[in-house]
């Protein structure tokens, strides 16, 4: 018969895996949900077409979103007018946009907000008030930023702000002028909407539209209409299936981390259990299958309990992925049954290969091991986890010297490499270094009177698998966490470096609230402000940053700005494209022009863009087109007019607020898998402190038995817990810092600028207190319980 005490700690022991199962299928469960969902559906202000004609998609890179290439004007107004004839189809409208913005409004870096009221035909809302626009002066704009019919309004374009009078208000989105002026504001078109008769056959119509358009485009019908959502949307959904599938592979990981270590020192605390059984006949065999069925319960309970729970916070997780910017607002997440079933048995098989190493070691327990009293640890090292460990510490060294000589991509790597092969080889050799690492952090305890620190030291010393469990998960937890945490304050500390290092002027004009800089802005300091757009070069037609530059630029950058029909490219476009100083390029335009260069000089690739123009070619091409920042080479300028959605601040302040909401996505990832990571090896160290208090309970009687006094025991276990927290947290800091001083010494050698490790302190220190603040309690809180069931009995 098992006693209550010893069922009770054996289920402690498994709680810590039942819980690390439960969540990471919770969050592999909720993370392919949304993965798999369908986004935000087709935008509002073509979901009235139910027909849409995209232009064909150029050549992208992962990770890069950009618009379609436009057609050229001529085949665009030809296909709109096929498409118009086409029996059934009331209207073929061509999209355009344009930059509009009214002052006080927010809007994102490249959202283009305004529209020819044609299009508003394409739309499922209409006018709410007054009428369309009839003259260049007036526009239709959204109900609900506060403007009436009648009313003036100013509204601010790539050109500068412009007085128009609203002629009606839409209970939709969005700022619609007239035709023609939207022609003169507004790039190329990359849409035409079908608008259809009543009854008519929309699958039929877009049959025949297909053998219009042929090659020249996408017909879309239904939800595949969602492709022309904006890009904006298209890059967020991108970064948060990032953020999602590193939740999830994270998750497993770290489950199998936690399942292991816990049925390892479940195996470690039950050897006489298992030496019982040796005794009385049964084989390696039998012992196998018992931990293995073991944990086959515990995976069966937490897969079900996390698969449940994954669904049921689906929905919810959805809303905190949008307010944290890694999903586009009105997303909605889409049940789909196979979905937790799949989470399930994943579960399942983690949790048993959790249990595998595990199962091995307990198969391998002697029948003298049922003799033993003593919980001395008397061969805590084997052969081949001496060879294991050695070799991973090795490969993780040799990582860590890779990643000081490496280039940026493999720079990552390497580091995670560096991080993750010290962690495992420190972990595997840490029974031979508790011993004399607990002697050197008890010594000072030593000098003072009394047994607490000689009950520490003999305990932790003596017990080296119990206190290598518990170090482990602390190791693990601080190393991770510094090395996350640090690698991406260095990466943006050097980026700012070289950004300011590379510009040469007196201070930076930079947009407030509005996605760029407009001309009016611009014209108030002397400088040169890039003026970005998009070009597309080669027969893919692959997308390209490009700036529209005046001749100052030379003044800020160490480019010489191109003049007439010239072009300056940087060397990896060059190389991509096979241009060379000299040679013609031919790029096509926002308006979908094309246009044929002579390329004048290919630069470095460190350059913010990747084509440089001639600035009033860039304007003559796309009408829409604003700089991302002028930068002030000349004298202090006059206070900046109002209204302009702009600010003068020194480089080295725009530098660091460059990208900033790439920087603050990067951050929040990043916390996000910080606080995973941590929260699953505090898990681990609670479950194993538990069960090692609750195996305990002979000690404690002992030494109560000797005359000590509960607040002595109690003050015995918290100071051996100090101890444990603290050795761990300081072989996570060394496991961290050769990869973190690799990436400072790579990004100096790469960048030829001074780089310095920086440690994200706040966050490193926050986790370590909160290591020792759950260790603490799953250490004195049971062992109190335990001191008060025995004084009652």
């Amino acid at each position: 018969m098992i006693s209550l005490a010893t069922a009770r700690e054996r289920w402690t022991s498994f709680l810590g895996s039942f819980v690390a199962v439960a969540l990471g299928v919770a969050v592999v469960t909720m993370s392919a949900l949304v993965l798999l969902s369908d986004g935000t559906g087709v935008p509002r202000r073509l979901a009235g077409a139910p027909v849409l004609v995209q232009s064909p998609a150029g050549e992208g890179a992962g990770g890069v979103f950009t618009e379609n290439p436009p057609w050229a004007p001529g085949r665009a107004e030809e296909l709109r007018r096929k498409l118009a004839e086409l029996p059934g189809v009331a209207a073929a409208v061509a999209d355009r946009s344009f930059y509009a913005q009214t002052p006080g409004s927010e809007q994102r870096k490249g959202e283009r907000q305004g529209h020819p009221w044609s299009a508003a035909a394409l739309a499922t809302y209409a006018l709410s008030a007054g009428r369309p626009p009839a003259t260049a002066g007036e526009i239709v704009l959204d109900a609900s930023l506060g403007h009436g019919p009648g009313e003036p309004v100013t509204v601010l374009t790539a050109r500068g702000p412009r007085r128009f009078s609203v002629s009606g208000t839409m209970d939709g989105p969005g700022y619609y002028v007239t035709d023609r002026s939207a022609a003169e504001l507004a790039g190329g078109v990359r849409a035409i909407g079908l608008v259809l008769e009543p009854g008519t056959d929309a699958t039929r119509v877009a049959d025949t539209a297909r053998r219009i358009v042929g090659g020249d485009g996408t017909v879309l019908t239904g939800a595949a209409r969602d492709a022309l959502a904006p890009r904006q949307d298209e890059m967020t959904r991108w970064i948060g299936g990032q953020v999602l599938t590193a939740m999830a592979l994270l998750s497993a990981f770290v489950t199998v981390f936690n399942v292991s270590s816990t049925f390892a020192f479940a195996v470690a605390q039950r050897r006489r259990e298992f030496g019982l059984l040796r005794t009385i006949g049964a084989t390696p065999r039998q012992v196998r299958r018992l931990v293995y069925g073991e944990a086959l319960v515990v995976g069966v309970a937490g897969a079900g309990a996390g698969s449940i729970a994954g669904v049921a916070l689906a929905p919810a997780m959805t809303g905190l992925l949008i307010d944290a910017g890694f999903q586009p607002a009105g997303f909605e997440v889409g049940i789909r049954w196979w979905v937790p079933a799949a989470a399930w048995a994943l579960g399942v098989a983690v949790a048993l290969a959790g249990a595998g190493a595990a199962s091995r070691r307990a198969s391998r327990v002697r029948p003298l091991e049922a003799m033993r009293e003593a919980a001395v640890d008397s061969r805590p090292m084997t052969r081949r986890r001496w060879i294991t460990g050695l070799a991973a510490t090795g490969l993780g060294a040799v990582c860590s010297v890779g990643t000081a000589f490496a280039g940026a991509d493999a720079m990552v790597l390497l580091a995670l490499g560096a991080a993750m092969g010290l962690t495992a080889g420190l972990t595997l050799l840490l029974p031979v270094l508790a011993g004399p690492l607990t002697g050197v952090l008890t010594r000072p305890l030593a000098r003072r009177p009394g047994a607490t620190a000689v009950l520490v030291r003999e305990n932790m010393t003596t017990a080296v698998r119990r206190t290598s469990a518990a170090i482990a998960p602390v190791l693990a937890t601080v190393a991770f966490a510094v090395l996350i945490t640090s690698a991406v304050q260095t990466t943006q500390s050097a980026d700012t470096t070289r950004q300011a290092a590379a510009v040469r002027a007196e201070a930076a004009l930079v947009p407030r609230g509005t996605p760029g800089l407009s001309d009016a802005a611009v014209a108030q300091v002397e400088g040169t402000a890039p003026l970005s757009t998009t070009v597309y070069g080669g027969e893919g037609r692959s997308a390209l940053s490009a700036a529209g530059v005046s001749p100052g630029f030379e003044q800020a950058y160490t480019v010489r700005a191109p003049r007439g029909n010239t072009v300056v490219v940087t060397a990896a476009v060059a190389a991509a494209h096979g241009w060379r100083e000299g040679r013609t390029a031919v790029l096509t335009f926002e308006d979908g022009r094309v246009g044929r260069l002579r390329v004048t000089a290919v630069v470095d690739d460190s350059l913010p863009y990747q084509v440089f123009l001639p600035r009033e070619l860039v304007r003559a091409h796309d009408p829409s087109a604003l700089a991302d920042v002028a930068y002030r080479t000349g004298p202090t300028p006059a206070p900046l007019p109002a209204g302009l959605g702009a600010e003068e601040v020194p480089v080295a302040v725009y530098a660091a607020s460059d990208d900033a909401e790439e920087d603050r996505l990067v951050w929040r990832f990043t916390l996000i898998l910080v606080s995973i990571t941590a929260g699953y090896t505090m898990i681990s160290v609670a479950s194993t402190l538990l069960a090692a208090t609750a195996g305990r309970t002979r000690d404690f009687r002992v030494l109560r038995l000797s005359g000590a006094t509960p607040r002595q025991v109690l003050l015995t276990l918290a100071a051996e817990t100090c101890c444990v927290v603290t050795l761990g947290a300081a072989l996570g800091l060394v496991v961290a810092a050769p990869a973190l001083f690799g990436i400072a010494h790579g990004l100096r050698e790469e960048l030829g600028l001074p780089v310095e490790p920086a440690v994200a302190w706040p966050w490193v220190v926050g986790v370590i207190t909160g290591c020792l603040l759950v260790a603490t309690a799953a250490t004195v809180l049971p062992a109190r319980t335990a001191l008060r069931r025995m004084r009652r009995a």
